[in-house]
């Protein structure tokens, strides 16, 4: 019987192995084909995160060309206009306070992925190697506090799927959490610590000490809303069904998605939440949007949707629930605001 578990585990791992490969594969391919031809060429400093002038939306520019994968930015009053594009490349970012969280990859034998912490010069502050593959990137309003998500895998025999983990890093302390797993959780006044928990969408509010995130276990339920304490090290269980929530300007309402179907082509809808009462609203966007959106202003969210196996656009929407969806800038990912 050993030897059978033994058996079946290698060929688990054999497989799993062969799958991931071919996913790296695949996306390297398609990088590949989207960086071919023409397009606007990276220029070292092209784009400016620091604070003040007037405001630009900062994102991965995914059109197809040379700056394909690269930082980029337009004017916000003017976002038609030709982005500029840095040399420096990420697979996610947020700019924030004259700070940029880049989650960027470094090619070789064994690729690796980082959470890198630049200044608005792009010097770099702090490296901190990402367990997976790189999915979410936040800062905190004020850039003090950065927080990211990997998508790992293997991290159970049984499981053949990806899980996630997410890790905060305070530059003012330097105080590094690689995972969110070792805090403490409660729900309903008792530890909850399912065996099966990830974490994942991460957003501060202006105190740089709590935070809002996604708590996922299947085995208890689904997806949950945690509210945390970076200092004491807790968690709090709000509600269920919610995931990669973000904070407003005001720390008054989250934006996050909310699983609306079984269909797993469109299994996701943005709502907004009020936090003083618990209220909910849907917004106009009937597209299902895996991202975790951001607050342009008070007024309006911003997300990404695909356009193509490597290409992404980002839309708006006001965040009251009315009007509906507007084409910001196309070839674009990971939008954030410099002001």
């Amino acid at each position: 019987m050993r030897k059978r578990i033994i058996i079946f585990a290698v060929c688990v791992v054999v497989l799993a192995s062969v799958a991931v490969g071919y996913t790296l594969y695949a996306l390297h391919r398609d990088k590949a084909r989207a960086a071919g031809g023409e397009g606007v060429r990276p220029v070292s400093g092209a784009v400016d995160i620091t604070p003040g002038g007037s405001a630009r939306l900062v994102f991965r520019d995914t059109a197809k060309g040379v700056g394909f994968g690269r930082l980029a930015e337009v004017p916000m009053g003017r976002p038609g206009a030709v982005r500029k594009v840095d040399t420096q490349a990420c697979e996610r970012s947020y700019a924030a306070a004259g700070r940029l969280l880049c989650l960027a990859g470094e090619n070789g034998l064994v690729v690796h992925h980082y959470a890198e912490l630049r200044d608005s010069r792009m010097k770099l502050l702090k490296r901190i190697q990402l367990p997976g593959l790189p999915s979410r990137a936040r800062l905190s309003a004020d850039g003090r506090m950065a927080a990211w998500t990997a998508f790992v895998y293997g991290d159970s025999y049984t499981s053949a799927g990806f899980s996630t983990r997410s890790g905060i890093y305070d530059s003012r302390t330097d105080t590094l959490v690689p995972s969110l797993e070792a805090f403490k959780v409660q729900r309903d006044g008792k530890a909850f610590a399912p065996p099966d928990r990830n974490f994942w969408g991460v957003s501060f509010m202006k105190d740089d000490n709590t935070f809002y995130a996604t708590l996922g276990s299947a085995g208890s339920g689904g997806t949950f809303l945690v509210r945390g304490d970076f200092a004491a090290r807790t968690m709090t269980v709000l509600r269920d069904n919610v995931e990669c929530p973000s904070l407003s300007p005001d720390d008054t309402r989250l934006v996050f998605k909310k699983k609306v179907s079984g269909d797993p082509s469109k299994p996701w809808r943005l709502y907004v939440l009020e936090l003083a009462t618990m209220k909910e609203t849907a917004l106009a966007e009937t597209r299902s949007v895996d991202d975790q959106g951001d607050w342009l202003d008070d007024r309006t969210i911003g997300y990404s949707l695909p356009a193509g196996s490597s290409a992404f656009d980002v839309w708006t929407q006001p965040a009251d629930g009315s009007g509906r969806p507007r084409l910001l800038v196309s070839g674009a990912y990971s939008p954030s605001i410099v002001r």
